[in-house]
């Protein structure tokens, strides 16, 4: 089932629950894979699935950044919103690697790579993305590379 599909159908599940926060997150999702099928990047039918997952993690970061935001003003009640917000865009991403499977694979395209040193992060970061595609969070990643090139 697709995305679109899937986010309307739980949008009418939303509904009819009369769950106005859910719908509200539900609506932000369909709004940005709406913008994304008629932009001029793109053909009309059917978005790609790495696209719908990068637009899923964009939004999510988006999210978690204003609560951080709302957090440190000191309104908790907008911090918490927005991260209930996050954790239903989170349900549509595809489920992330524990930090033992992640490192391991790192080290792998590290050794792919022939990476040495800090100058070769920015190789061993887009093969990373491109083979994890959504399975892990960039930050994480970055993290991992940076300790294991020696940051």
């Amino acid at each position: 089932m697709s995305l679109e599909k899937k986010i309307n159908d739980d949008m009418k599940e939303a509904m009819k629950a009369r769950d106005k926060n859910k719908l509200e997150a539900l609506r932000g999702i369909k709004s940005a894979l709406l913008l994304e099928k008629t932009g001029k990047d793109q053909a009309a039918g059917e978005i790609p699935e790495e696209i719908e997952v990068k637009l899923l993690q964009k939004q999510l970061k988006q999210r978690k950044e204003s609560a951080e935001v709302y957090k440190a003003q000191g309104r908790d009640d907008l911090a918490d919103y927005e991260m209930f917000q996050a954790s239903i865009i989170e349900s549509y991403l595809p489920e992330q690697m524990s930090e033992e499977e992640l490192r391991g694979i790192v080290e792998d395209i590290i050794k792919e790579t022939g990476a040495e040193s800090m100058k070769d992060m920015g190789k061993v970061m887009g093969a990373a993305t491109k083979k994890l595609g959504g399975k892990a969070d960039n930050k994480a990643i970055a993290a991992i590379v940076k300790e294991k090139l020696g940051a």
